[in-house]
């Protein structure tokens, strides 16, 4: 599956569909620039995805706080049973390297995909989830 096809089907998902960025989270990313956006989804996955059975599994990713966050709901990398029934990934094993990276990649492209895509409007389209 392409990442235009992946985006395509979280966009028909109610829930997932919800979770925009807001002109604060815009400011954020501009202000600490990609880079450290990158940083902070390595270590959300590495920390938040990565165990065979991360703590608080379901629960451990905040609905808001930080665009990262909203990035992980949005692509359904929330939790492992997410990625389980959204990407194939099987619970109670750990992520591998290439699993991580690919994780990375695909919620750095959400963001890119949501800058490129929110526009700093007024109304629901930026209200939180």
């Amino acid at each position: 599956m392409t990442k235009d096809e992946a985006f395509a089907r979280l966009a028909k998902s109610k829930f997932r569909s919800r979770f925009r960025l807001t002109a604060e989270d815009r400011a954020y990313i501009d202000r600490v620039g990609l880079a450290t956006i990158r940083r902070h989804v390595e270590d959300f996955v590495r920390q938040k995805l990565a165990p065979a059975v991360p703590e608080n599994d379901g629960r451990q990713t905040p609905m808001r706080g930080h665009p990262v966050f909203k990035a992980m709901h949005g692509s359904a990398m929330c939790c492992r049973g997410c990625m389980e029934k959204w990407w194939k990934v099987p619970r109670g094993r750990p992520l591998s390297a290439a699993q991580q990276r690919k994780a990375v990649d695909f919620l750095m492209a959400w963001i890119d995909w949501r800058v490129e895509n929110d526009l700093a409007v007024s109304g629901s389209r930026d209200r939180e989830p």
